[in-house]
């Protein structure tokens, strides 16, 4: 319901924002037309007060045509013969490029036909002799034309910035509720994890002391790997705990992790799918927080060991240059379309039946966010299995 709602609203803010521009667009266009009516009245006014000045004599009084004539500042003109040839005199033009550019008042001309009809000033009856006015447009109906493109461009920097204030917001909620989580889930399990550790010691203390050496061995072996079930439990609670606040990077080598995480991957996989570890002999150092970069790989690796149905291989590759350590983790397994190689590292996207889609999008939130890294899907072929990419900066750097 929320999608819904939050998808309507932002139709409609772009709804708004087209009817807006739209709206300004027709008005504009009225107002420039009606404009464009003024601006002809005033050319042919001031082509009078040219016809006035022309045929004036000593009698005339020239006060008001020259003052026609001299207060369009605006409206460019030219004057040409009967057959367009320009005369020379012009109003509201650059002089410099008049003067520097031969070609400047023919392209002006050119550009003022296309505007207007020309305003055609007879002096006698000898029709040839007559002056055509070209005129073009005021800046002010230049700058009316392009108020819908500047409004448009302002409305839609306003939704752009509307939209990413609004992704921000989300995002910063987001990592909220990932905090949240994951600090409750970290002190949800620290109690019982206690007490869980306390009646551990009990048995360990109870088997090794009352019973036989044979029963209490078969006993005893039960109760470590309660110890065992109930260290890896203390280990995803720190895991949580860490994800809830800013962990601690200290220098690594990463083969070590790889091939720790692999191991133990490994010995829950089963005897069909087959691991490796490619790696040079040669460190590859890097600041990081272990327990969180143990859980990075472990869900790749688990991904991996998915994508696979049980049979196939897994490959952990490592490399270096001088700034970066490098890991993918490959496997044989079904692949992934590349219209989703960005998709599975958001939250709640998932392939699987079971599963809430939250394993890729933590990795990702952990090597970038955590260790100020890189994590892509660098290659993957349907049926034929996907390689993983993990980037980080060396310890050194």
């Amino acid at each position: 319901m929320k999608t819904a709602l939050g998808f309507n609203w932002k139709i409609l803010l772009v709804l708004v924002a087209l009817a807006i521009v739209t709206g300004s667009l027709f008005y504009s266009r009225y107002l420039s037309r009606k404009l464009g009516k003024i601006e002809k009245q005033r050319v042919e006014t001031w082509v009078e007060a040219q016809r006035t000045i022309a045929g004036a004599t000593e009698e005339t009084n020239l006060n008001l045509a020259v003052k026609i004539s001299s207060e369009n500042k605006d409206i460019p003109i030219i004057e040409t013969t009967a057959n367009d040839s320009i005369t020379g005199n012009y109003l509201n033009l650059d002089s410099a490029n008049v003067a520097g550019n031969p070609a400047y008042l023919s392209s002006k001309l050119n550009a003022f036909k296309k505007m207007h009809p020309p305003i055609i000033l007879t002096l006698d009856q000898d029709a040839s002799q007559s002056l055509r006015y070209y005129y073009g447009e005021s800046r002010l109906q230049r700058e009316l034309r392009y108020f819908p493109l500047i409004q448009l461009l302002i409305v839609g920097l306003f939704i752009i910035v509307l939209f990413v204030g609004q992704r921000i917001a989300n995002k910063s909620a987001q990592n909220r509720l990932w905090v949240g989580m994951a600090k409750e889930t970290a002190h949800q399990l620290g109690t019982p994890l206690t007490s869980l550790e306390g009646w551990v010691e009990i048995l360990k203390n109870a088997y090794e002391e009352n019973v036989s050496l044979q029963q209490g061995g078969k006993k005893l072996q039960i109760v470590r790997e309660m110890d065992a079930d109930i260290a890896r439990l203390k280990l995803i609670s720190d895991r949580f705990a860490k994800i809830g606040s800013t962990p601690k990077l200290e220098p690594a080598d990463l083969a070590v992790q790889v091939e720790k995480m692999v191991a133990y991957i490994k010995k829950r996989a089963g005897g069909k799918v087959q691991f490796s570890v490619v790696k040079e002999q040669l460190p590859y150092q890097a600041a990081i927080c272990a327990p969180l970069m143990d859980w990075v790989i472990e869900n790749l690796l688990k991904n991996a060991l998915d994508a696979m149905n049980g049979t196939g291989q897994i490959q952990a590759t490592l490399l270096k240059n001088d700034r970066q350590v490098i890991i993918d983790i490959q496997d044989s397994g079904k692949g992934i379309p590349h219209s989703q190689f960005k998709k599975v590292f958001h939250a709640g996207f998932t392939t699987k039946k079971r599963g809430w889609g939250l394993g890729l999008a933590l990795t990702k939130r952990i090597v970038e966010e955590y260790h100020h890294g890189t994590i892509v899907v660098r290659h993957s072929e349907l049926g034929k299995g996907s390689i993983f990419r993990i980037i980080l900066p060396c310890a050194n750097l």
